[in-house]
């Protein structure tokens, strides 16, 4: 319970503990913070780590000038593209028997079926969609790897997507996150943010909810 209490703190005031961060590692926070990314991207199990969030946070700190918006948006990049590879050559070796297994403390099933509904509305632009869909963002190239999608289309979709999602976040938080309404008020900004990023999986999945009672 405290770590869960810790975790929410963290998502919640990621302004200063990124802060703190930044005041303690110095320039060893490019090193966090491409690591925290590639495993959001990289592994099925690490879906809880932040993502949107973490970046327009990282952004408003470079429009301070604690980090360098060059640096953060071309290593960032590297990390997105880099976790969706490594996350698609798992799914890719685990192949379809991964829907065989069952729940457990850090792999949820329903979570690749969640991503099964994206594929069959959009098809491979679910890698580019999916960036800014939690959860679904980090099962995407899995489920690509799994479905054994042909790596020279999945590899376009990632660096196509990878790079939309770093820019969009990180360069939002550079140019509002310092209008004082938004540094006054950063953790419903956060707030406004996860919501926000959660809204299309939830339609989605109302919708396939929907049309299946329809059909039962």
């Amino acid at each position: 319970m405290d770590f869960i209490l810790s975790f929410i703190d963290i998502f919640m005031h990621l302004d200063k503990h990124l802060s703190a961060i930044i005041q303690t590692y110095g320039m060893v926070t490019y090193l966090i913070l491409f690591l925290i990314i590639f495993c959001e991207t990289g592994f099925v199990v690490t879906p809880f780590l932040p993502g949107d969030s973490l970046l327009f946070a990282a952004g408003t700190f470079a429009a301070l000038g604690s980090l360098d918006p060059f640096w953060l948006f071309v290593l960032l990049s590297i990390a997105a593209v880099a976790g969706d590879t490594v996350n698609y050559w798992i799914g890719n070796f685990l192949g379809p028997k991964v829907f065989q297994y069952e729940n457990s403390r850090f792999f949820r099933k329903e979570h690749l079926e969640r991503t099964h509904l994206f594929y069959e509305k959009y098809g491979g632009k679910t890698i580019i969609i999916a960036r800014f869909v939690p959860i679904i963002r980090t099962f995407a190239p899995f489920v690509a790897g799994v479905g054994s999608m042909a790596y020279g289309r999945f590899l376009s979709y990632n660096v196509i997507g990878g790079i939309a999602w770093i820019a969009i976040c990180v360069f939002a938080g550079y140019f509002f996150g310092t209008i004082p309404v938004v540094r006054n008020n950063f953790t419903l900004v956060i707030i406004a943010i996860i919501l926000i990023s959660l809204l299309p999986g939830i339609v989605e999945i109302l919708r396939h909810r929907s049309r299946t009672s329809q059909d039962a």
